[in-house]
């Protein structure tokens, strides 16, 4: 399992606190209103609605907050602010490269957030293609290792179009091309196979090597803008040592 992906998963156990959780819920929110808006509030025809509402449901988010949010998107309900998605690049300390999603209410608000803290820290923002051409979509599924047989797992998801399978100590992870996704989710769902996480997401074409100190003063960076509300998902092109990856699950 990759280094950005068992730093995914410290986050997701570091982030059981309910300040985080809810924070959590809130960008799960919005990517279920932005899916709905687009295209539906069916998740059986809506691939994006889908994608988000399994998203939720492995953070257990309650249904009732899943169904309103389909609901704000669709337009049956009129609450709250509307949303858009904007996606932003940029660097890191380092010259690290970043794709920064971001669904906001307000993008001279999001921009400038963003600008502050990459400026703060040393990065920089980007043009628009200045560092999209570095990453690529993939799918990906994560599976809690406890009680799974990884065999049975492997088999299915080589089967249903899975390029990689990989265990740690506390995860199963399925990694493949954005087309797969589905006929994926529907052989882990019609097998009863828990997920904790599942999207799509970029990945760098390749990988920037830091010392330890300086990989740390990029994940640092990273960590201030996902704490950010509008900011979704951050993905860098750094490669996370595992000497990186105990300090920072150490503070």
């Amino acid at each position: 399992m990759s280094g950005h992906s068992k730093w995914a998963t410290i986050k997701r156990k570091k982030g059981a606190a309910d300040a985080k959780r809810g924070q959590l819920f809130t960008r799960l929110t919005r990517e279920i209103v932005i899916a709905a808006r687009e295209g539906g509030g069916d998740p059986e025809t809506n691939f994006s609605l889908r994608i988000a509402v399994e998203k939720a449901r492995a953070q257990n988010m309650p249904k009732e907050n899943i169904e309103r949010a389909i609901k704000r998107g669709t337009g049956e309900s009129k609450d709250g602010a509307a949303f858009e998605e904007v996606l932003y690049e940029g660097y890191a300390p380092h010259g690290v490269a970043l794709m920064i999603e971001t669904v906001t209410d307000n993008r001279n608000r999001s921009v400038a957030e963003i600008r502050h803290i990459l400026s703060r820290s040393g990065g920089s923002m980007g043009a628009a293609g200045s560092v999209a051409w570095q990453f690529s979509r993939q799918a990906f599924f994560v599976i809690p290792a406890k009680g799974q047989d990884f065999d049975k797992i492997f088999e299915l998801a080589v089967e249903g179009g899975a390029d990689d399978v990989t265990q740690d100590d506390d995860s199963i992870e399925i990694v493949a091309k954005v087309e797969a996704y589905k006929a994926l989710s529907d052989r882990l769902r019609a097998a009863k196979i828990p997920i904790d996480d599942a999207g799509l997401r970029m990945v760098p074409n390749q990988e920037v090597q830091l010392n330890v100190e300086q990989t740390l003063q990029v994940m640092r960076a990273i960590e201030a803008l996902e704490e950010l509300d509008d900011v979704q998902n951050v993905y860098s092109n750094l490669h996370i040592s595992d000497e990186a990856l105990a300090t920072m699950a150490a503070e």
